[in-house]
């Protein structure tokens, strides 16, 4: 039974991922049908390469750092302190995270570019922007999976070591810290992986000054068309993805196991002790996550005869820039969005419930580690990659799809689909296996044991899977900006190209549609939340 419920989404992986990628990386390695290392050399000895790696690692760790030490304070406040307001507060924190990656670096532009409200900084097309901006995408991933550990800390022990005399500083530095240090390292080794294969941001904020592994991948296969070149630096992305990956899956295991030796979710009302990590908190939320979203809605309503609705009005019409309207590239979007959720959610939901077991043999649980892992691989690796590998071995019988509008979903499942599982799985392992034990004993079988088990456990994680994965798949941009044919574009690929052309109705335009796809995915997240379990930690 296992293997059968494994088998579909494997097979899912190796046909739409693993081929792909293998291809595009193979085809690196031959140049007129002969075998050869000498591109993959030049490559590997060219400068520019080492400044890209340089510059992609400098941001991982930039925005990690960053994330960490923003987020710890955050996580106390949201976590442990208890207020008038937290669920929404805790909902403002989590959205940033499932906005599209075009939306986003929108945003940031139009608060720092010079004729923005922050444009005296100077900070456009600068890697401070782009540290922001990878902040603001992971701050939540931080605030959320240390919040789900500290929120279930016993008290006891800081009030023992106030009791013999310890301070608050030496508390926290003594107790609360090591006890939370594998919460803290999942979350850093997760946001390491996210900054080091941003995109969209860093295509949108960076210009033309400042490159990573993933925008030199897509300026190598779509501007040069060197696929060794592209080839080289995929296999240096999966060397960072893999190593991260390794990584990340030894914190998970960790934080889990720390999660089941914790006691149940405790709080306490919010004192003057706490005053320290409500101001940044604060400040966090106010300047770095509402700042740049209420800026880009600001400047969405001025045109060049002053503040209106002129650029959602241009939004119905294509103004003979644009093949179709935005309206109707959302359409696109959503019946793309609804598609992709389906396949992601039926097999996040088969794999999910093939990971939550816990075999007795080691064999078994090193299995189900490595296969964790491999899903998570689409996190990491560039969907750039992906995307041009669809191009060049999806085109020819069993697999013709190359001029299929099918390739997006599926190229934009595979993206939400570890997103999903990370969302069902926590649900699924807190099934107590002792019912499992009752329900057999008492004659029940397979069959009837997941139907009034383990499907009600994963019944409440999935308005939170749907959540994640439509709103993934509504922002996806890497992939899609390879796949989408002219005539049937998605909103984000359409909000790229109105930012590529000259004029301010464009950018006007572009902020515009910017606010519609920032505000929708806005609202399929909330009513995730409010459908979903309240202390789900997806990582």
């Amino acid at each position: 039974m296992w293997v059968l419920a494994a088998a579909l989404p494997v097979a899912f992986l190796a046909v739409f991922f693993a081929w792909p990628v293998s291809a595009l990386v193979v085809r690196g390695f031959v140049e007129d049908g002969v075998f050869t290392l000498d591109g993959i050399r030049e490559v590997l000895a060219a400068p520019r390469t080492w400044r890209i790696v340089g510059q992609t690692l400098g941001q991982a760790v930039a925005g990690t750092v960053m994330a960490v030490l923003l987020g710890v304070p955050g996580a106390h406040l949201l976590y442990r302190r208890r207020f008038p307001g937290r669920r929404l507060l805790r909902a403002v924190v989590s959205i940033p995270f499932v906005l599209p990656t075009v939306v986003v670096g929108v945003a940031f532009q139009s608060l720092l570019a010079t004729h923005g409200p922050l444009g005296f900084l100077g900070l456009e097309e600068s890697f401070a922007a782009i540290i922001a901006a990878l902040v603001f995408f992971n701050y939540s991933v931080v605030v959320r999976t240390v919040g789900a550990l500290w929120s279930r800390l016993d008290p006891r022990a800081e009030d023992a070591a106030r009791t013999l005399g310890a301070g608050r500083v030496r508390v926290l530095a003594t107790v609360t810290l090591p006890a939370l240090a594998p919460a803290i390292a999942s979350a850093a080794a997760l946001v390491f992986l996210f900054c080091a294969s941003a995109f969209g941001v860093v295509l949108v904020l960076g210009g033309a000054s400042y490159g990573t592994i993933e925008t030199e991948i897509w300026y190598q296969t779509t501007q040069l068309l060197d696929l060794q070149a592209a080839a080289a630096l995929s296999i240096l992305q999966l060397v960072v993805v893999s190593a991260t990956l390794i990584v990340a899956g030894a914190t998970r295991a960790r934080q889990e196991r720390a999660l089941r030796l914790s006691g149940n979710p405790s709080d306490a009302p919010l004192s003057r002790a706490d005053t320290a990590s409500a101001v940044l908190t604060a400040v966090v939320v106010l300047g770095l996550l509402v700042t740049p979203m209420a800026s880009l809605v600001w400047r969405s309503f001025q045109t060049a005869t002053g503040v209106g609705l002129g650029n959602y009005l241009a939004l119905s019409g294509t103004g003979g820039q644009l093949t179709v309207s935005v309206w109707q590239s959302l359409a696109n979007s959503l019946a793309t969005a609804a598609v992709a959720t389906a396949i992601a959610v039926f097999l996040g939901l088969l794999l999910s419930y093939v990971l939550s077991r816990r075999p007795v043999s080691a064999q078994g649980r090193r299995r189900l580690r490595t296969l964790d892992a491999v899903f998570m691989l689409p996190l990491g690796v560039s969907a750039v990659t992906v995307g041009f590998g669809f191009l060049i071995t999806l085109n020819r019988p069993p697999f013709d799809l190359r001029s299929s509008w099918a390739l997006i979903p599926i190229a934009q499942a595979m993206v939400a689909l570890p997103l999903v599982v990370r969302t069902l799985l926590p649900t699924l392992r807190a099934i107590d296996p002792r019912l499992h034990e009752a329900a057999a004993t008492l004659g029940a079988g397979p069959g009837r044991i997941v139907r009034t088990i383990d499907l009600p456990f994963a019944l409440r994680g999935l308005g939170l899977a749907l959540g994640f994965a439509f709103a993934t798949s509504l922002g996806e941009f890497g992939a899609t900006s390879f796949l989408a044919r002219p005539d049937r574009p998605t909103l984000p690929v359409v909000i790229f190209r109105l930012i590529g052309r000259p004029g301010a109705e464009n950018f006007g335009m572009a902020m515009a549609a910017s606010v519609v796809l920032a505000v929708l995915t806005a609202t399929v997240m909330g009513l995730a939340e409010w459908i979903g379990p309240k202390e789900v930690n997806p990582w």
